[in-house]
């Protein structure tokens, strides 16, 4: 009898913290590849390393507070098939010497990665070879050709969750041919940051790309260091050439600064802003703020860019509606709610679903190795928590999925955007100043972005 009571108390203690745990949203369960196999005890790190104190510390310091708040919430309900979910990270501060000597250390390791997250182009470009090699995948929000398919425009073992930067740019051609009514007779004129990122979107692939829908693109880019403060001959000398749209490959403070100096030469009404989705971030509306226009809205109301995931006004959305209540539940503010705390969401569920894939494949958590996980990525078709499809054609190593958006700012009775200062909705700040809500409004649906890898353009433009 003695027997037989131990037993049912070990069953006890071992069924305990399962029924303790929380269940997860039916919308995630649903969508997940069930577990075949129990990986209670384990554990399962998300490895990423990049520049998280320097030029991109605005979009990545808020990356890693969505991995930690989305790696508690699954934690929570199971991990990964009972697995634990951690993550390891190293700042690199946008040093290129720094960025080889953490991919070194984390290559080299006992435990070496099955799958590593980097965040810029200029970190795929330098890795791209050494990650083949060493058969690691990476999965990076960045898409640059080079970055993704080399020189020879060979797929390599790197996959973009964004459409690579030049698709961005036919995307913005297209709609801008589309919508005459704002864009008359468009010329556009490149501004960016200069390296593998800003001038990622600036190839004669685009360029002729969007010369064949009707969009002319200067010859001539103009390109600024992420901390220049006057930018004003780069926008005059674009505008002097016949430009009267700006697009942009950069983020946080570079569109800010652009808008800023259109709005200092009086060009409001004749040039618009335009961008690859980092520009439209929440850094870039806020930082928008320091500069109002001649409406008394900021200088970056009206910025249109992609938007290839689902975003924060769009509540109706399950994946957002979690994303937004768990924010609260983590006093996440609004500086902190920009894409990248999106997007550490979806990378956590990501996660949840290669590894369950991969280890359903090979038996067990050991036996997953990059070579595993690789076939896991390119095979797969899945959506993360609703927010985007992670899914790449054959060949490909972007995600095709895109739209074209508008930053706006919230008008006082929260129904949609202000036309001016007047009817906007303006919070306090702790400092004792006054916020304008920002707002991204949809302008078109998702549908798949031009294909403009080097040898794909002319297939586009015969379509």
């Amino acid at each position: 009898m003695r027997k037989a009571l131990l037993l049912v108390i070990l069953v006890l203690l071992v069924a305990l913290p399962v029924a303790a745990q929380e269940e997860l949203p039916d919308f995630i369960a649903e969508s997940h590849t069930e577990c075949e196999v129990d990986l209670t005890g384990q554990t399962i790190t998300i490895n990423h390393f990049g520049d998280i104190s320097a030029s991109y510390a605005f979009i990545t310091q808020p990356l890693l507070v969505g991995l930690a708040d989305a790696i508690a919430f699954y934690n929570a309900r199971g991990g990964i098939c009972g697995a634990e979910i951690a993550q390891s990270n190293r700042d690199t501060a946008g040093d290129p010497a720094q960025t080889q000597a953490a991919y070194d250390d984390f290559s080299t390791r006992a435990d070496k990665p099955d799958l590593i997250v980097l965040y810029s182009s200029t970190d795929s470009e330098l890795l791209r070879d050494q990650l083949a090699e060493d058969e690691i995948p990476v999965l990076i929000s960045a898409g640059s050709v080079e970055g993704l398919y080399g020189e020879t425009g060979e797929p390599g073992w790197i996959f973009a969750t964004n459409p690579l930067y030049v698709d961005q740019l036919g995307s913005f051609c297209d709609f801008a041919a589309a919508n005459p009514e704002m864009y008359p007779e468009p010329v556009i004129g490149y501004i960016s940051w200069p390296g593998a990122f800003g001038e990622a979107a600036f190839q004669a692939e685009t360029v002729a790309y969007c010369q064949s829908v009707g969009v002319e693109v200067l010859e001539t880019r103009e390109l600024f260091l992420p901390t220049a403060t006057d930018i004003t001959t780069n926008v005059q000398n674009l505008v002097d050439s016949g430009a009267n749209i700006l697009y942009t490959n950069s983020l946080a403070s570079g569109p800010a600064l652009v808008a800023k100096t259109i709005v200092d030469l009086g060009y409001e009404d004749d040039v618009q802003l335009a961008g690859v989705n980092w520009a439209i971030d929440t850094s870039v509306a806020l930082l928008g703020q320091r500069t109002l226009g001649s409406d008394g809205l900021p200088s970056t109301d009206g910025l249109v860019a992609s938007l290839p995931f689902r975003w924060y006004s769009e509540r109706s959305e399950p994946g957002i509606a979690l994303i937004l209540e768990q924010a609260a539940a983590n006093d996440r503010g609004l500086t902190l709610q920009n894409v990248s705390y999106i997007l550490g969401w979806g990378l956590v569920d990501q996660y949840k679903e290669i590894y369950t894939r991969a280890v359903n494949e090979v038996g067990s958590l050991e036996a997953v190795d990059g070579a595993v996980i690789l076939s896991v990525i390119e095979n797969i078709d899945y959506s993360p928590l609703g927010l985007f499809d992670f899914v790449y054609e054959e060949g490909m190593r972007s995600v095709a999925g895109n739209r074209l958006a508008v930053l706006k700012y919230l008008n006082a009775d929260m129904t949609g955007p202000a036309t001016s200062a007047e009817d906007a909705l303006l919070v306090d700040t702790p400092d004792g100043g006054k916020l304008f809500v920002p707002l991204l409004v949809p302008l078109t649906e998702f549908a798949p972005a031009p294909d403009l890898r080097p040898g794909m353009v002319e297939m586009e433009m015969e379509e």
